[in-house]
Formats: C-alpha cells, sequence, structure tokens
C-alpha cells in the first residue's frame, strides 16, 4: 500500500501540484500517479484531523510575523506633519526645482507619476488589468455557461437594441461619443503639457464608448471592438510600458535616465518616454472601464 506520507510530505505534495487538499480540516486527496497505481486507480484519503492546531498555529504565527513586520516599519516612518519630513521639503524641492531639467514635463504631476514614481504607475495599471480579467472570469458568458433562457433575453437585448427607435440617444450618441473620445485623446496627448494625462484621459474615453454601446448595443460594439481587441490592447500598452521603463535598472539610482532625449519643454514631442506612457496608461484605463461596463451589463465584451 506504499509508505504512509508525513504532513510536511504532504504539504510538499501539495504546493508541488501533485495533491488536492478538499477540506484542510478533514481531508487530504492524492492524485499523485505513484498512489494511484499503489491504489488501483483509486484515491487514497489521508485524516489529517491531528494536525489542525497545527495549521493553527501557522496561521497565526504568520499573521503575527506580517504585522510585526508592518508596526516596525510603521514606527520607523517620521512623525506625521513633522515639517523637517523629507517629504514636506527634500521631495516636494526636487520635484519643484529639477522636475523639468529631469523630466522635460512642463506638468509637474505627470513628471512625477511617470517619470520619479513610474513604477508606481506601471503597478496600478497592472491593477486595473487584473481587476477586469477577474471580473472576467466571474461574469463573462459564452457558449459553455449559456442557459437558453440567459440567450433568450441576450437575443431580445440585441434586437431591441438594433430596432428600438431611440433618437435622441442615437443621435446624442452619434454626435456625442466621437467628440468625446476625441477630447480624451487630446487629454492623453497633452498630459506632460497641461493637466491631464493617461489617467483622466482614458477615463474620458472609456465614457464615450460606454455612450455608444448605450446607444447602439454591445454588438454594434463589436464590430470594432471585441474582447481579442481588448486584451490585445492591455497586453502590448503594458508590455510597452515595462519596456520603456526597463532601463530604469540600469542605468543608475538618483533618477535615471538622463540619456533619453528630454526635447524642448512645451513642444508636444518632449518629456522622454512620459509621453507614450501616458498613452499606454489611456489606453489601458480606456478599456477597463468599457470593460466593466460590457461585462455587468451583458456578461461579455
Amino acid at each position: 500500500m506504499g509508505e504512509k506520507k508525513s504532513f510536511w510530505k504532504h504539504l510538499k505534495a501539495w504546493v508541488d501540484g501533485e495533491e488536492v487538499i478538499l477540506d484542510a480540516d478533514k481531508y487530504i486527496v492524492s492524485r499523485s500517479v505513484k498512489e494511484k497505481k499503489n491504489w488501483g486507480g483509486r484515491y487514497s484519503m489521508e485524516n489529517i484531523k491531528g494536525n489542525k492546531k497545527l495549521y493553527g498555529f501557522l496561521s497565526v504565527a504568520i499573521s503575527v510575523l506580517f504585522i510585526g513586520i508592518m508596526l516596525s516599519v510603521v514606527n520607523d516612518l517620521p512623525e506625521f506633519g513633522n515639517p523637517s519630513n523629507p517629504a514636506n521639503n527634500e521631495v516636494m524641492e526636487r520635484y519643484l526645482e529639477s522636475g523639468i531639467e529631469e523630466t522635460g514635463a512642463i506638468n509637474f504631476v505627470a513628471g512625477m507619476i511617470l517619470d520619479y514614481r513610474a513604477f508606481d504607475t506601471f503597478g496600478e495599471s497592472n491593477v486595473l488589468f487584473l481587476a477586469v480579467m477577474c471580473v472576467v472570469l466571474l461574469l463573462k458568458k459564452d457558449k459553455n455557461n449559456y442557459s437558453e433562457k440567459e440567450e433568450a433575453e441576450n437575443w431580445e437585448d440585441d434586437y431591441f437594441d438594433e430596432n428600438e427607435k431611440r433618437p435622441i440617444l442615437k443621435v446624442g450618441g452619434k454626435l456625442l461619443a466621437p467628440l468625446i473620445i476625441l477630447y480624451g485623446i487630446y487629454v492623453i496627448l497633452n498630459g506632460h503639457l497641461s493637466p491631464g494625462g493617461g489617467f483622466s484621459g482614458g477615463t474620458i474615453i472609456g465614457a464615450g464608448l460606454i455612450l455608444y454601446a448605450s446607444a447602439y448595443g454591445q454588438k454594434k460594439m463589436q464590430t470594432f471592438f471585441t474582447f481579442r481587441t481588448f486584451t490585445l490592447i492591455c497586453v502590448a500598452c503594458l508590455l510597452t510600458y515595462c519596456a520603456c521603463k526597463s532601463y530604469s535598472f540600469f542605468t543608475g539610482a538618483n533618477h535615471v535616465g538622463y540619456e533619453i532625449p528630454k526635447g524642448i519643454p512645451g513642444n508636444i514631442l518632449s518629456s522622454g518616454f512620459i509621453l507614450p506612457l501616458n498613452i499606454c496608461v489611456g489606453l489601458i484605463v480606456a478599456c477597463t472601464m468599457y470593460g466593466f461596463y460590457a461585462l455587468f451589463t451583458k456578461g461579455d465584451i
């Protein structure tokens, strides 16, 4: 019947994907090829009730460890509101006095979030993409998870979108959606020169896409914006963003990338990589906004 495994061997097998835990308080179901052969193809059941206290102890120990680390970090932070804090003098002074020279951006906020703190913004863009991917996993409908009732309702909605006379909404969507999207593009492209940038411009473009979909239906939207288009745009933008900022790993620490041409401050083609980074962030935000709308209304993009 084979050698009996210890708890730690079971745990290692679970981490390696060789075993599946159905109920950590009761059983481990083994799916290893070796045990299948030993048991004639049947799953072996190992009662691990005796390890319940160990699970509890490890959970508490790990939680206490992380709480201790967080408290230690907080304890080492400068006193809140102290005027001598680096955040209140050195950092702000660096942004305001050297921002244009080091980033080439007239908009100090764009220079901060897309140059000094570009990795933070990259993480935020990834969070947006992962959030909509989680919603896709939960809500996306296809031929494998459509019930007949849902399919009939979806057909009725598509028929309503195509044939219902909604002149005010359709005329408004036809006239306003292109203008809204155009204004969003303007906000993105001028984000390094004036208030705006990828996040605000992407939100405006997303609103334009939602208005068009509300007026003409998602079936009409899918003629030029599909789930494949959504994934390609988001992945391409994230990879481009990553490639544009990867040089920071290789060119130093205290502000990096001096060798990247900054152009003439105030020109549209200036500020190094801030313009393409704004475009990437804007496209990701626009796709995310419309993606949430489409998934929550119809379960499809």
